[in-house]
């Protein structure tokens, strides 16, 4: 596999807005999946899936403290893709680039 496509498989695996807004948390701290689940408003099974995928590609990596699992950030460079997103297109708790509309485009 050339470094274009397996830049592609993992850009397909960042490419969904609740990964996104979990990488937005991790970027600023350390999150249990309960706590990611709660701030995301979706079910923490789902969470999990989502934890997993980015895990397997090697965004994320992860520690158990009892019963409970901490995520955090493992790739460095996803600041910089999460600049550029953010940047274009605002951040889950604001959009300044698109004037508070969805940009869609």
């Amino acid at each position: 596999m050339t470094s274009l496509e397996k830049a592609a498989e993992c850009l397909r695996t960042l490419a969904h807005p609740h990964r996104l807004r979990i990488i937005q948390i991790l970027l600023a701290h350390e999150e249990s999946v309960g706590e990611l689940a709660r701030a995301c408003k979706l079910p923490s099974p789902m969470v999990s899936e989502h934890l997993r995928l980015l895990k397997d590609r090697g965004f994320l990596e992860n520690r158990r403290e009892g019963r409970r699992i901490f995520y955090r950030i493992a790739e460095p460079a996803l600041a910089s893709i999460m600049h550029c997103v953010e940047s274009r297109f605002g951040s889950a708790t604001g959009n300044p680039a698109c004037g508070g509309e969805d940009c869609g485009n």
